[in-house]
């Protein structure tokens, strides 16, 4: 199923600025809460389209990249595994908590004893991003690429199960914050009487007290290990652009949220094709006679070779262009070109049968330059290869 526009998911158009965006969410948000709406699994979706759709939408980077390239420029290619489609409350809590002013909105609704209170409440680490390099041809950028890349970083620890602790008997509730991950204290002002809430000291924010460590972790739950990660590029990426690849980043410590994998694209330069946005292009060297007399050759494609006409009298600097023949645009079915320049090119040194050869030609009137209205200018050439 492909991914709804994130515009449209939350309701805004595309000029819509950072307060439009974020009261827009935070509407969406509160109308699709699962403690509103207990047991609706299509509102506990609707609530997470949002959550997804509100965290591109809310960074300029990644805003920018998705107004650009869509889906596949934030890294939500449904065939690459890419995204925030993954999020589970804790994740949406920790990341916009600050939307619903530093807890769940529904708490009080609930006497904060429900499992609103328990998503919203605990405090969840989260994992720290990686950013990897990963290059590629211009023929795998063409058709797309699937790369399986090792990775050194932060795994969960398979002995404590990420838990961090000796055994189960090791873990117990809390006993200043009850499990909650917060304590709550009541202030008498003015105004009356004031609850705020803050994380637990004691726990950090978890709701749970370690009492004998993991011997292979030492408590952190995480330990360092290699992961092999395989990668699905679509086609049309270009230099610079970054993927992400959503919970493939460092994991986190006791049990929290990992982090994201971040692809950094680099391109490899072809050894006769050089890249003009989703255009390819081509020099072909021609010599005088062959420009004059006109002939057929080869030129290389992205995909191959390419049979092309030179017609009799082509001049130097005159651009071929080979229909289909570029990239593909990424989260498009348009693709570019391939441009062919022609370059007339000059022999450096002649030998003197050559040379008499040439002085007979000088005063024919065919050698002479006579430019006509059909023949463009340096100029002229160039708008029509940007057209």
């Amino acid at each position: 199923m492909s991914k709804r526009d994130y515009y449209d998911v939350l309701g805004v158009t595309k000029s819509a600025g950072a307060d439009e965006i974020k009261k827009a969410y935070r509407k969406m948000a509160i109308k699709y809460h699962p403690d509103k709406n207990p047991g609706d699994k299509a509102a506990e979706d609707k609530f997470k389209e949002a959550a997804e759709a509100y965290e591109v939408l809310s960074s300029p980077e990644k805003k920018q990249r998705y107004d650009q390239f869509g889906h596949a420029g934030v890294g939500s290619s449904a065939s690459g595994g890419y995204g925030g489609g993954n999020m589970n409350m804790d994740d949406i809590f920790s990341n916009f908590g600050d939307i619903f002013g530093g807890h769940n909105p529904f708490e009080s609704f609930f006497g904060g004893g429900g499992g609103g209170q328990q998503r919203g409440g605990r405090r969840v680490a989260k994992g720290t991003n990686l950013r990897i390099k990963v290059k590629l041809t211009l023929e795998e950028i063409a058709h797309g690429a699937e790369k399986k890349i090792k990775v050194n970083k932060l795994i969960v620890c398979k002995t404590c199960d990420g838990s961090g602790a000796k055994d189960k008997s090791s873990v117990s509730t809390c006993g200043t914050c009850g499990g909650s991950g917060q304590v709550r204290r009541v202030t008498n002002t003015i105004l009356g009487q004031m609850q705020t809430a803050s994380t637990c000291p004691t726990c950090n924010g978890s709701g749970q007290q370690i009492t004998a460590k993991c011997n292979v972790c030492h408590g952190d739950g995480v330990v360092r290990g290699e992961e092999t990660i395989t990668i699905n590029i679509p086609a049309g990426v270009s230099e610079g652009m970054q993927l992400s690849m959503s919970g493939k980043g460092n994991a986190a410590p006791n049990g929290g949220v990992p982090g994201d994998l971040i692809i950094l694209i680099e391109e490899i330069p072809h050894e006769t094709l050089k890249r003009e946005g989703n255009n390819v292009v081509y020099d072909l060297h021609l010599s005088f006679v062959d420009a004059a007399l006109g002939m057929s050759i080869e030129v290389p494609t992205i995909d191959g070779k390419a049979k092309i006409k030179i017609d009799p009298g082509t001049q130097s600097g005159k651009l071929l262009r080979l229909k289909g023949k570029g990239l593909p645009e990424v989260n498009s079915y348009h693709r570019g070109d391939e441009i062919i320049h022609i370059n007339i090119w000059t022999p450096k040194a002649l030998s003197s049968e050559e040379r008499n050869v040439l002085e007979k030609l000088r005063e024919s009137p065919n050698f002479r330059p006579q430019p006509g209205k059909n023949d463009k200018s340096f100029f002229e050439r160039m708008k029509e290869y940007f057209e």
